[in-house]
């Protein structure tokens, strides 16, 4: 056993994310990351371990006379000398929205990933990507063609293209050159951030990534993320949501790390509701700073775990897992829990109620940014910079779209007094039935 101290709480909740879905292995052994009740440790005074350092010399030595030991490793026999380094993906059934970057992160695992260009083809979305090594797209090929993104839906069929190479003429959501950020964006109103990928130590733009674990027959696999955080592929055609506890249909979340003092069942409902539709939050009676949240399904559960875990509200890092719980229990009648259960399951705030929802592809990471809809014509931009001033924000910028005024970009101090005014604001209601919804933005004004 062995403690490690991080540099800050943020990169610690980083790096038990990054292992949390597939454990890690070191020369064939699994190693075990948890939390550690010491907040600091205290090395001034410990000798210098002798066969600490030999390892540290051994594995040097090792990476330093076989570099490939760090890459993917690929099935006896390797490409054929006709199969390039362009692959086309077809996505069978389609349930729920499969994006552009949802297919980066999956694709990048296996090697640097130079081009994707998406598209619709005899109503099948399909994709061509294109890596840096033949052997990387080898590699991909075999570890995920038959595989599914999403339990039981979007299943991938993968072939070598005939291409010897892509054009691309757009960097948007359709079609993306990675090796050149000065493409147009093309004819669509809304510019694309600057991509970055993701990498271990650095919080990712779109969800948090997971290393590498060996499940598939003949192929050490890496964890694939999706926009559901990652997934273990533990069978073929089939990838499902790992959890230490839960199992993989579990669609309850405990939240742990909460500000007692400041949050609310309607709280969570409210900001988990961004990525999910919740039916049932429990507050903890005898322990406050915990919670439980039942998601509508296992997809969304891990959507918000994706996104939230790590995120900083009211002065508190979260902590999300899935739970032990199959259902989160309400009170039994008579027994008073002082208002800390809910049921939302009929609430009509649910943003996602349709399979496959169009509200799916506006999933965005929480961000200083707000995109705000209903605005109701009445409403002057005086009004709502004072209506978020209000929740103690600072408004440091605000654009209504262009061609409709129901619609608006506000952003605010800092990705925490978003969060805060996104809890306390969205469904506000403005009068004569308009009610604000408000929701985190990709776009900076």
């Amino acid at each position: 056993q062995a403690f490690l101290e991080m540099a800050s709480e943020e990169a610690a909740v980083t790096m038990v994310n990054y292992y949390t879905p597939g454990t890690p292995y070191i020369c064939r052994q699994p190693v075990y990351i948890q939390y550690s009740n010491y907040r600091e440790l205290e090395t001034d005074n410990l000798p210098n371990d002798a066969s600490t350092q030999t390892a540290l010399q051994a594995m040097n030595t090792m990476q330093s006379e076989n570099p490939a030991s760090t890459s993917t490793p690929v099935a006896e026999g390797g490409p054929l000398p006709n199969q390039g380094s362009v692959l086309r993906i077809i996505v069978e059934n389609l349930f729920y929205p499969v994006t552009l970057d949802v297919l980066f992160q999956i694709f990048s695992k296996f090697g640097s990933v130079l081009k994707i260009i998406t598209f619709t083809k005899n109503s099948l979305f399909q994709a061509l990507i294109q890596y840096a090594d033949p052997m990387n797209a080898y590699s991909a090929k075999m570890a995920l063609d038959g595989h599914c993104i999403y339990s039981a839906c979007c299943t991938l069929r993968i072939d070598f293209s005939k291409l010897a190479s892509l054009k691309v003429r757009y960097n948007n959501e359709k079609s993306r050159d990675f090796t050149r950020q000065d493409l147009p964006y093309g004819d669509s109103q809304l510019p694309p951030e600057p991509y970055i990928a993701p990498a271990f130590g650095k919080k990712p733009s779109l969800l948090m990534s997971s290393d590498a674990i060996d499940t598939l027959p003949g192929v050490p696999v890496p964890c694939i993320p999706g926009p559901l955080g990652p997934f273990a592929v533990i069978t073929p055609g089939q990838m499902t949501f790992p959890g230490a506890t839960g199992g993989p249909e579990n669609s309850v979340l405990l939240v742990s790390n909460l500000n007692p003092e400041a949050i609310t069942p309607y709280g969570l409902f409210i900001l988990f509701g961004v990525y999910g539709d919740v039916y049932r939050v429990k507050i903890m009676f005898k322990k406050k700073e915990n919670a439980l949240i039942q998601m509508a399904d296992a997809f969304q559960a891990q959507l918000a775990i994706s996104y939230l875990n790590g995120l900083m509200l009211y002065g508190k890092v979260l902590h999300i897992s899935l739970s032990k719980y199959q259902a989160v229990q309400l009170p039994q009648e008579g027994k008073q829990d002082q208002g800390l259960t809910k049921d939302y399951s009929n609430s009509p705030l649910h943003r996602f109620k349709k399979p496959g929802s169009k509200n799916f592809q506006n999933i965005f990471p929480p961000s200083a940014t707000l995109h705000l809809s209903n605005i109701p014509p009445f409403v002057t931009v005086d009004d709502l910079k004072n209506l978020f001033a209000s929740t103690g924000s600072t408004v440091k910028a605000f654009k209504f779209f262009q061609n409709s005024y129901k619609m608006a970009f506000i952003q605010l101090g800092s990705v925490e007094e978003a969060v805060e005014a996104l809890i306390e604001l969205h469904n506000h209601d403005f009068g004569e039935n308009h009610h604000l919804r408000v929701s985190f933005s990709k776009s900076t004004i």
